[in-house]
């Protein structure tokens, strides 16, 4: 689904608002994040990038009209990792 920048950034106050926002990637000037944020019942996700300095004036969406986001639900998972023996 396609949303409309403004519409993400002053309706819906996101970033800020997102349920969950993590850095998923950063080139030499921009920090890529990914978002989680619900409307109309619904949870989409979606990425934005900031600039990685003062110098780097970027906002989310800066360069796109409209933000494609994908539809998801939160889903349990079981994890196995390796930890030392105590």
């Amino acid at each position: 689904m396609k949303f409309k920048k403004d519409f993400l950034r002053y309706e819906l106050d996101l970033p800020h608002s997102a349920k969950e926002n993590k850095i998923v990637d950063n080139t030499r000037w921009s920090i890529v994040h990914e978002i989680v944020f619900e409307h109309e019942g619904k949870f989409y996700q979606t990425c934005y990038s900031r600039g990685a300095t003062e110098r780097q004036e970027e906002a989310p969406w800066e360069y796109e009209d409209e933000v494609e986001c994908v539809e998801v639900e939160q889903v349990e998972k079981v994890v196995k990792v390796w930890e030392p023996v105590q």
